[in-house]
């Protein structure tokens, strides 16, 4: 997150059109990869049927507070909605990487990559909206360090909760973190905050529409193939 977050708080100063739009097109085609690759495959072999429904909870329980907590979004509140939800998730995922680590330490590369491949694509995203709307990106501080906060203490404790609590708790991180990921895909409408499309534009808006679509899924393809590729060389 470190990484990704200046150079999304940087590139909300650009005026090109197309920045954005690949720009959360490469993040949320890496993001939702990752999730797919990483965090999915982690729930579910932890405990099949507790992982699958920490999943649906994860991802309805990011959607309905993303939805519901639109109320807050007039108040000057010190955390940002997305913000708030990548706590969530690193919290979630920080107590079970803990206790993974501490119980299979040979992961550690492929662990490694699936934080990485992740935080940053996110980092970045988290960042570009904090910035358009004027707010400090300092807030991402918290969902930054929130794994290791957590999966310290564990790891050192030596903390190892049953299967079941292991598939649910890492189920429910990764469906957060997909329901951010499929937030911030690029919708090429007026008023999206991921492909915005300018109700006043000066010539053929449909077609300006569909060439930022076009923009919007080459974009987040390539974001997934790098994830696949990395994902490739480790495993």
């Amino acid at each position: 997150m470190a990484i990704g977050a200046p150079l999304g708080a940087r590139a909300v100063r650009s005026e090109h059109l197309l920045e954005p739009v690949w720009g959360y097109g490469l993040a949320s085609g890496a993001m939702v990869t990752s999730a797919a690759l990483f965090l999915i495959p982690q729930a579910l072999s932890q405990h099949g049927q507790l992982g699958s429904l920490g999943i649906a909870l994860g991802f309805l329980g990011g959607y309905v507070g993303h939805t519901v907590g639109h109320r807050f979004a007039h108040l000057d509140l010190p955390i940002d909605r997305t913000a708030s939800e990548l706590t969530v998730h690193a919290l979630s995922a920080g107590a079970i990487i803990g206790a993974i680590y501490t119980a299979m330490p040979s992961l550690t590369s492929v662990l490694g990559l699936a934080l990485v491949s992740h935080k940053a694509p996110a980092g970045y995203a988290a960042a570009r909206r904090l910035a358009e709307r004027g707010r400090s990106v300092a807030t991402l501080l918290l969902p930054a360090a929130a794994v290791g906060l957590v999966a310290l203490p564990v790891g050192i404790l030596g903390f190892s909760p049953t299967s079941g609590f292991r598939g649910l708790f890492f189920g429910v991180a990764a469906g957060v973190f997909l329901h951010v990921a499929v937030d911030l895909l690029p919708e090429c409408s007026t008023g999206s905050e991921t492909c915005p499309v300018d109700a006043d534009y000066d010539g053929d808006i449909h077609q300006l529409q569909d060439r930022l679509r076009n923009h919007a899924a080459l974009s987040a393809v390539l974001g997934a193939v790098a994830v696949v590729a990395a994902w490739a060389l480790v495993v």
